[in-house]
This record gives C-alpha cells, structure tokens and sequence, in this order.
C-alpha cells in the first residue's frame, strides 16, 4: 500500500509537497511601499489570471526573461457590458502603436486604464491566438463572464507593425525586465493569457504583474490630445454619477 491509499496518507503527502513548494513573485522595487502592493503574481507559460482591481490602482506587468507574450481585456468590475474597445483605443487617439499616455477606452468612450510607460514590443491590431482566447474565457469564467463578453484583446511584450503595403510584421519581444505600467481609472475586472501571439509561435516565459494602490497619480495629465481630454472628462463624470446616492437610489 502507497502512502496515498489512504485519507491520512494522501493528506499527508500533499502536505510534504506544498510545504517544500516555491511560489515564485516579481520582486517589489525599493521605490514602491510594500504596504501598497495590491498583487503580486508570477504567470508561468500557459498561464492566465482574472483580477478585480479599484480606481487608482497603478499596475505593472513584466516580461523578466524577454520572452513572455501577455493577452489583455478590461471589463468594468460592476459593470462588465462596458469592456475594452480595442478600436476605439487604436482610433481615438489616432495611434496603433502603445506609449505613454495611450488610453485604454471602453465602448462607451470611457478610460479604463492610462498606460504611464511601456517598454519593449506590443499589438494592438492581431487580436489573440486559439490558446490566449480559450484562456481569457477560462480567466473571465471564473469571475462569470461569458465567451460572449471577451472581445478582442492587446498583445503586450511581443509586437507587430505594418508595413507600407499594409502587410503585418512581428517584431518579437523587447529586452529582458521589459514593463507596461498602467494607471486605473474605473474599477476593472483584469483578464490575462500568457500564449504565443498570432505572428509569433515561440514558446512564452513568464509573465509578471504587480499592482499597488497609487489614487494621487490620477491628478497628473500623462496625455494633453483634446480627444484624451475628452475620455477623461467623460470617465470622471460617470464615476462622480456612480458615487452619487441619489442617482442609484
């Protein structure tokens, strides 16, 4: 008899492997309080994570070995028919290309979440491979969203751009401890798949992210473009109407 025919035996190997088993973290830098830190969780290849995160919330994902590939959707937390345009986010404010001060925008022209920095190679216009949509739906199953609330999601860490004749070409990943840093403007449900992206089929390595509470970086302007301006102004308004009891009342 194996020591896990038994109820005791089986409670007690499992037990010997969580004791000797290694949860690997991205580490927290000097400059960041550890007693903001909201999450911090290491995606191994393969891997996806569906997160509820507050307004003001700065997160960082990244890509520590220069190989990882991160699927991502938005969805307002209570709210979730409001999700991640990824037109909108490429039209608005007229750049296929992420940097700092893109919006991430839902449809209903609200921002959802700023990107502050981002490093290395990204995509706004592939859309997710088989694998990376099969684990977003797992990802938003779990917080019960449908294969039907999961549209079209970014590619961040392994990119691709357009060509003269409009032909799209990848651009693999940045450099090693390459990261997307991203402020919250509403509260959002965080989908996302560490897969290979459509141009790309490299196997991914692992994928970071870290979030902390930072509600005063929502005072800075990272963007001045008037349609910028205008998302934002639209976002602030629906969350002052949210807050507002007599509105829900």
């Amino acid at each position: 008899m194996t020591s896990t025919q038994s109820t005791e035996g089986a409670r007690a190997h499992a037990r010997a492997q969580a004791a000797s088993a290694r949860i690997a973290r991205p580490t927290t830098p000097p400059d960041i309080d550890p007693a903001t830190v909201v999450l911090a969780q290491r995606i191994p290849p393969g891997g996806y994570a569906n997160i509820v995160l507050g307004r003001g919330t700065h997160l960082r994902l990244g890509d520590p070995e220069g190989t990882t590939c991160a699927h991502l959707f938005l969805l307002r937390a209570e709210s979730p028919w409001e999700r991640l345009n990824v037109a909108d986010t490429v039209k608005v404010p007229w750049q296929a290309y992420l940097s700092q001060g893109h919006p991430l925008l839902s449809d209903q022209g609200r921002v959802l979440a700023t990107v502050l920095d981002a490093t290395g190679h990204h995509d706004t216009l592939c859309g997710p491979t088989t694998e990376a949509r099969h684990q977003l739906r797992l990802a938003g199953a779990k917080q019960g969203l449908e294969p039907r609330d999961i549209g079209p999601s970014i590619a961040l860490f392994r990119g691709a751009t357009v060509a003269p004749d409009g032909a799209l070409i990848p651009t693999g990943n940045g450099p090693a401890g390459a990261t997307v840093d991203l402020i919250v403007h509403l509260p959002i449900t965080l989908l996302v798949a560490n897969a290979a992206h459509s141009l790309d089929a490299r196997p991914t390595g692992d994928l970071d992210l870290l979030a902390w509470s930072a509600p005063a970086e929502l005072n800075t302007t990272p963007n001045d473009d008037p349609e910028y301006l205008r998302a934002v102004d639209n976002t602030e308004a629906a969350w002052a109407a949210a807050l507002n009891s007599e509105v829900l009342a």
